[in-house]
């Protein structure tokens, strides 16, 4: 399949052509084009919703709730919000946000991480549309896609239509890496059979899900203009704001679907400190020391497009709060080779047999699953976990990783709004 370039075929790892020439335009969003095409706004009918976040803005790094407030006026009667908040204000998994109203335009704000994770019908009550504008981060441990698709459940189940306003998918839509989630994993940071890094946009999702995942909604798509699926985030000149406090930058997008795993141990995942999920360690961990051992490890595997630098750092809140850790910084050199998923893995079973046994497999609960290991979620199955424990070999890790996979490829290529 093109376009793959998994760390199951780093032999045939895809180019990424964009690195060479930066487009004169940049991209627009579905939410510029909304706010600016009359025709698209004609499409959005009667009373509305908008189901947004901090990183809800346009091209100019207007807020979007300002927009939607300017076009359509007092249609708009109720807000909704992800995880972390309508202004990325909650830091850490499983705290909840409450609903309330709008300080400055004095609507309701239904916060969808709370007592609730869908919205209930008294919340859609009198609602027409539901507008979705939310900036993914391309991995499948990020919660905002199964906000969109608990939206779409419950809007198929009260005969509401849906508007999904497509976002970059900021790791690029060409590369796709992982395993596909197995079902009886699933949790609210895996619900649906994706890969880690599942190579869509947010609308390419919402299609999948009305496609594949028994969603029957009336779904809207609107494309954005000038993207192109080997796009990384920098190359659409749009600005880039925060959609989770631990989400600052498009670089930590690229290392995500890495050190992501390391929310499942006891390792701090550098949440507390400026470069969360750059930062990883433990404090009695000595990087230095471990350092040579990784760097042979990852060498013997063609895992290339990227460099561990020891450091130190103390964790402000979070796991190891006001303790210094010792631990690692990852620097992605190359994103063309860069294979986030394989490294991560790789590194998860080097750390777990590393001298002192560190590292720890993370009790439950986590998001909500009171059972499950967090690890076993967070991979979507217990065999990565199985693999690290028995020190399995790279032939084992490709194997669990295409299971599956070539399913997902076909779906994916009957889905997509953006050409290969």
């Amino acid at each position: 399949m093109a376009g793959h370039g998994s760390a199951a075929g780093q032999k045939s790892v895809v180019s990424d052509p964009v690195q060479a020439a930066i487009p004169a335009m940049p991209t627009r969003t579905g939410l510029d084009r909304l706010l600016t095409d009359r025709a698209l706004q004609q499409q959005c009918s009667g009373r509305l919703a908008y189901l947004c976040h901090n990183a809800s803005v346009d091209g100019q790094c207007r807020e979007g709730l300002a927009g939607m407030v300017s076009v359509f006026g007092k249609r708009l009667k109720a807000i909704f919000s992800p995880q972390h908040g309508l202004f990325s204000e909650a830091q850490d998994n499983m705290i909840e946000t409450a609903h309330f109203v709008h300080p400055y335009y004095k609507l309701p704000v239904y916060s969808l991480y709370s007592e609730t994770r869908s919205p209930t019908p008294a919340m859609l009550d009198g609602i027409d549309q539901v507008i979705v504008d939310l900036q993914d981060a391309g991995c499948r441990a990020y919660t905002f896609m199964y906000t969109m698709t608990l939206m779409l459940e419950a809007c198929a189940k009260q005969g509401i239509g849906v508007v999904v306003l497509d976002r970059p998918n900021p790791i690029g839509g060409v590369v796709v890496e992982g395993n596909v989630l197995d079902l009886a994993y699933r949790s609210f940071i895996g619900l649906h059979p994706l890969p880690m890094r599942h190579g869509l946009t947010i609308g390419e999702i919402a299609r999948m899900a009305v496609k594949y995942w028994d969603i029957p909604c009336a779904l809207t798509v609107v494309p954005m203009g000038g993207w192109q699926r080997p796009m990384y985030f920098g190359e659409t000149r749009l600005p880039w704001v925060s959609p989770s406090p631990n989400m600052p930058h498009p670089k930590t997008a690229q290392v995500f679907p890495a050190t992501v795993l390391l929310e499942g141990t006891n390792f701090s995942e550098g949440r507390g400190t400026t470069r969360p999920f750059e930062h990883f360690g433990h404090p009695a961990l000595l990087p230095h020391t471990l350092l040579p051992h990784l760097e042979n490890v990852f060498r013997k595997y063609r895992l290339e497009g990227f460099a561990l630098r020891p450091v130190y750092f103390q964790p402000a809140f979070d796991k190891h709060a006001g303790h210094t850790c010792g631990g690692f910084q990852l620097h992605v050199a190359d994103r063309r080779v860069f294979r986030p998923w394989a490294v991560g893995q790789v590194l998860l079973r080097e750390l777990y047999h590393a001298p002192g046994r560190l590292l720890k497999w993370r009790p439950p609960p986590f998001e909500y699953e009171e059972i499950l290991l967090p690890i076993d979620l967070l991979n979507g199955t217990d065999r990565l976990r199985q693999w690290v424990e028995e020190r399995g070999d790279w032939q084992a890790l490709q194997a669990i990783e295409t299971n599956d996979l070539a399913e997902y490829l076909e779906r994916r290529e009957s889905v997509i709004l953006y050409g290969l």
